[in-house]
């Protein structure tokens, strides 16, 4: 029962911030299913992919109906993604735990020392699809690798690539950043193997359901609080995240 509701709990936090922020959510489902539900390293990354791969379908359906998808650029985006991801998200299997827990230790610092910069300023208006067709490629990439290779869906990067190598509005960015989350981690499940099939789905189910719905709270509550507040929240959680686990890689 302990671990059920950790699951919970877990899963319903990861739901809070991928509603609110429009991403990270599986930069903390991570650590938590490794250091809460005690999932290795190897199989907690393949159990966050097919969080961050439900949650990002239940949000794509939101953001259809709303309008903010723009379905061209997130194809083009995540085709340059699918080979790193698949790659990836093969290798993550032969690494050794240490290698992959301190991977991600150094991703979660660097993405809490983004967020808590000033932002830039955003556009009103989308720029034209493939006005910097080499940055959105290469950005494109690097976002299937880091989603095959530690199970993160990448929101948090992929946003402002959108932002800023596309032109897209904040709005139109997340939205777009979900298929292309979606197409990625399909891809690194797929060369993955049978890892999916030793996982225990007594925990990884209800953590998935409850981050489907707390998505959706995610939601309301951006629309109650600034998005610099959340931001700042979530970059401060995610110090203490690579805090935690950059000690544990390196003991």
């Amino acid at each position: 029962m302990t671990t059920l509701l950790l699951a919970l709990a877990a899963g319903a936090v990861v739901g809070l911030v991928l509603g609110g922020l429009g991403g990270g959510g599986g930069i903390l489902a991570v650590p938590a299913l490794i250091y809460l539900l005690g999932l290795s390293p190897a199989a907690a990354t393949t159990a966050a992919l097919l969080i961050v791969l439900a949650t990002s379908i239940s949000a794509i359906v939101a953001h259809t109906r709303a309008g903010t998808i723009r379905w061209r650029t997130a194809l083009a985006f995540a085709a340059a993604g699918l080979l790193p991801a698949a790659l990836t998200g093969a290798a993550a299997a032969r690494l050794p735990q240490s290698v992959l827990t301190a991977a991600f230790a150094l991703v979660a610092a660097l993405a809490a020392v983004r967020m808590l910069r000033p932002p830039r300023p955003v556009p009103a208006e989308a720029a034209p699809v493939g006005a910097r067709p080499g940055r959105a490629a290469a950005s494109g990439a690097g976002l299937g690798a880091l989603t095959g290779l530690l199970g993160v869906g990448g929101g948090f990067l992929a946003v402002p690539a959108l932002v800023g190598a596309v032109g897209l509005s904040m709005e139109a960015a997340v939205g777009t950043s979900l298929p292309v989350i979606a197409v990625n981690a399909s891809a690194s499940l797929a060369t993955r193997g049978g890892g999916a099939a030793g996982l225990d789905w007594a925990v990884i189910a209800p953590f998935t359901a409850a981050a489907v719905l707390g998505a959706w709270d995610g939601k309301r509550l951006a629309a109650r609080l600034s998005g610099a507040v959340l931001q700042r929240i979530f970059a401060v959680l995610l110090l203490g995240v690579a805090a935690v686990m950059g000690v544990d890689a390196l003991l």
